[in-house]
Formats: C-alpha cells, structure tokens, sequence
C-alpha cells in the first residue's frame, strides 16, 4: 500500500510518500529526494525499500517554498531545482527529516535514511545530526560537512565517472569518515540509480549498490 500523507513540521504541514511492507516491517527508511522533488522515480525507490521490508516515508522537502514541485531533469528543470534547494536551505531541510523520523518512531519504528543526490548529502547529515543509520548516494554537497562526527552507521555510493564528485572528494570521505563503508563504482557516473533517465543510469552499479544498502539497512534496523 502507498500513497500521500501529511507530516507535522516546524515549518508547516509537509506532504510524504508513504509505502508500506506486505508483511511485518523490518524498520522504516526515510527516502530523501533529489533536487527534483518527490517525483515517479524518488515514489519507485520507496515502493521498492517497502517490498524489501521497510516502511518508507519521502519527504515532499520543498513543500514549505512550492508546494508539490516535480521537475524534469532538463536544464529548466535543474536551473529551478538549485533556486528551490538554496530557498530551503540545510537546516529547515534536516527540520523536516528530523520531524518525518519522530512520526516513524513514535509508531514504535526503528529509522534509518538513504538519500539520492542533494539527498545523499542530507542522508549523510540524518547520521551526524540526527543519529540514524544512512546511506547517501553522489551526494556532492557533503563536503562542507565532512568535519561533522557521524552518531550512526553511515554507507556512500559514488560513481568513479561523476565529475560532480572527484577522486579527492572521496578519498576525503574515507579520512573524515573512517567507520563508514564507501563503495566506488566503475564506469557509472552521477545518478546512477535513476532509472528512470537513460542518460545516467548504470544498471549494473544501481543493482549492486541496492543490495548493499538493503543489507546494511536490514543489519543497522534490527
């Protein structure tokens, strides 16, 4: 079962992608968008984490600046999306994960995150600041942040090809963060996952980062 459903937050009412397990759940992962809202793929990835097991709750995280945004992944698209993130801003984006975990656990669930692009920096931040297991995928906006002391399990997915992250951004991971898994995926670029957009997606990166993230959210949720 998934569909629409509203989150309190300290900034408004925020709208959420809800989808729910066929069976008893293993935890709930919080999906968190990239710049492009909570769109058909970001909905996929959370029906997805939810046949494997989970609760999963996306985040509408622009809702407090547009209400609803959706956008193509064309230049329009991207020029847009940039403009909405900085309206946003870090902090009252971490508001309304924090507030999307706080639901899930006070229905008695463990959380974790996993985080796509701009979303996989913030997955990065649900660990530092927010103390839950995450997994962030190209996220290329961590780097500020490299210094911050993870309270969680934490796991980074990055394509060998992104030219949004270089090789030295990585390696900076890897010191920074020395408990965390990071995988290098050669031959994929930025948004590997999306499969939805042919340009960028690496079938062969996508599927095996996905089955070491079920796996490290199956182990840090129980």
């Amino acid at each position: 079962m998934q569909g629409w459903t509203e989150i309190e937050t300290p900034h408004g009412p925020v709208r959420a992608w809800r989808a729910e397990p066929p069976g008893p759940s293993k935890g709930a992962v919080l999906v968190i968008q990239e710049i492009f809202g909570v769109n058909a793929h970001i909905r996929s990835v959370a029906e997805r984490l939810a046949d494997a097991g989970f609760v999963a709750l996306a985040p509408s995280l622009f809702d407090p600046v547009e209400h609803g945004v959706e956008l193509g992944y064309d230049d329009a698209g991207i020029q847009r999306a940039r403009a909405l993130v900085s309206a946003l801003g870090t902090d009252r984006a971490m508001d309304i994960l924090n507030a999307a975990a706080e639901k899930l656990q006070m229905e008695g669930l463990r959380v974790g995150a996993v985080g796509f692009c701009w979303g996989g920096s913030l997955a990065f931040l649900c660990a530092t600041r927010l103390s839950l297991p995450a997994v962030g995928y190209y996220g290329a906006r961590s780097m500020p942040f490299i210094d911050e002391s993870a309270n969680a399990g934490l796991m980074f997915h990055f394509g060998a090809d992104d030219p949004s992250i270089p090789q030295a951004d990585i390696e900076t991971h890897r010191e920074k963060q020395p408990q965390a898994r990071v995988f290098v995926y050669e031959g994929a670029g930025h948004a590997f996952n999306r499969d939805v957009d042919p340009k960028v997606y690496n079938e062969a990166a996508a599927t095996l980062a996905w089955q070491r993230t079920t796996e490290f959210l199956e182990d840090q949720l129980r």
